[in-house]
């Protein structure tokens, strides 16, 4: 079975993108463009400045590994609980204000971590963090769908390159500070920092005006409705497809929640590194990702998604493979650095395409699958760790990360039957 060709690579979201904008929304939406990529990247950093800190709270807690894998699994919980009431929220006040206020809880829950002293406490924290990230995620995706069908381009996975430069900088800060402030004033520092960046982009993207109404990617065109919008019931069709999308987003996810969660503790532990050098086991992984994100318009337009996500998908495979089983830390790191350039585009693309088929909705149920990679991720990874160990639990990632590329075949086939 042929895989797509660059003609095919402008997939359904494209096509169903409005002809021409009127010319006083181009700059609004550079503006808006520009807004959200900010948004990305302080989702990003936020994020990774709780990564690397999870070693100093484990110890603050107490926990083991399998106490604290129920714990990182409170994040996921939260995240997915409020996925699909997002997405609905997002449809009636519309996606900008509901980037604005989720990145706003967000940024506010990231400091309260530092805070708790046992692994109940801490899981109860992590609910209202992981709510506020599953939360400013849909959000942001269905703001960022209908960019790209504004823009006629696919340039979603610039936007998740702002999440990765978010987690690089995170990665990158966290591990410059480990051993010289506190992981209580370094958490509240990351905090402050997502509340400015919310009020500056928050203004501009409110200010942007709303997406022009489009009709959804659900089944061949004939059998299309021609008035139909992202807000009415998808059709069949188009519901398996978002399934099988968001089973793609799954497995990367998982990978992704893995070396989010697993990464420092897996060089620390099992390649006895320091603490500062762990953290450049996760910044290597969001440096990857980052290049590969960056390059992801590029690809998209030359390969089409389908190659990028199959050889992703391979890529991060052999990369996980290699950085469960070094037994040296430039090994391990060159193994995290293959898994970022492998996994760095399959999930945006998986999202964008999820929401061409069924807007926010489309988003939400996709989002939703695929945080539930993160969701059984944690304390899959944590049990199997005690079980057997830590690099063993890891090879579960490789496998993900091998069916995610070869689901990207089946999300093809489906098109085109």
């Amino acid at each position: 079975m042929p895989l797509l060709n660059k003609t095919e690579a402008r997939s359904s979201l494209l096509s169903t993108a409005p002809s021409n904008s009127p010319s006083g929304r181009s700059s609004s939406w550079s503006a808006a463009r520009l807004a959200l990529t900010a948004f990305f990247t302080v989702d990003g950093f936020l994020f990774a400045s709780w990564v690397v800190r999870i070693p100093d709270v484990r110890a603050q807690v107490s926990a083991s590994h399998s106490a604290l894998g129920l714990a990182l699994l409170c994040i996921s919980a939260g995240a997915v609980a409020t996925m699909a009431l997002i997405g609905r929220l997002c449809l009636r006040y519309g996606s900008h204000r509901v980037t604005t206020a989720s990145v706003a809880v967000f940024s506010l829950a990231a400091a309260l971590p530092a805070h708790t002293h046992s692994v109940l406490a801490l899981g109860a924290v992590l609910l209202l963090f992981g709510a506020g990230y599953g939360a400013a995620n849909v959000a942001m995706n269905s703001a960022a769908v209908d960019l790209v069908a504004e823009l006629r381009r696919p340039v979603m996975p610039s936007f998740h390159a702002g999440y990765s430069l978010g987690g690089l900088l995170g990665a990158a800060v966290g591990g410059l500070l480990a051993g010289r402030l506190s992981t209580a004033w370094a958490l509240a520092a990351a905090a402050a920092l997502g509340l400015a960046v919310t009020a500056a982009a928050g203004t501009a993207l409110l200010r942007a005006p709303a997406a022009l109404p489009r009709p959804t990617a659900t089944a061949p065109a004939v059998e299309t409705p021609a008035v139909e919008t992202p807000a009415a019931r998808p059709s069949r069709h188009a519901r398996l497809l978002v399934v099988l999308l968001g089973l793609t987003a799954l497995c990367t996810a998982y990978g992704e929640g893995a070396l989010a969660d697993w990464a420092t503790l897996h060089l620390t532990d099992d390649v006895h590194a320091s603490g500062a050098t762990a953290a450049a086991g996760y910044a290597s992984f969001a440096f990857a990702m980052t290049a590969g994100r960056l390059s992801g318009t590029w690809l998209s337009e030359r390969l089409g998604q389908t190659r990028v996500m199959l050889l992703g998908g391979l890529t991060a495979c052999a990369g996980m493979a290699t950085a469960a089983l070094a037994p040296s830390v430039p090994l391990v790191l060159a193994g995290f650095v293959l898994v970022g350039l492998g996994l760095a585009n399959v999930f945006p693309l998986a999202i964008a395409q999820a929401g061409a088929a069924a807007g926010p909705q489309g988003v939400a149920t996709a989002s939703t699958l695929g945080y539930a990679g993160m969701l059984v991720g944690p304390p899959v990874i944590g049990f199997l760790a005690d079980a057997l160990s830590l690099p063993a639990a890891l090879l579960t990632v490789a496998a993900s990360s091998a069916l995610a590329g070869l689901l990207a075949l089946t999300v093809r086939r489906h098109r085109a039957a």
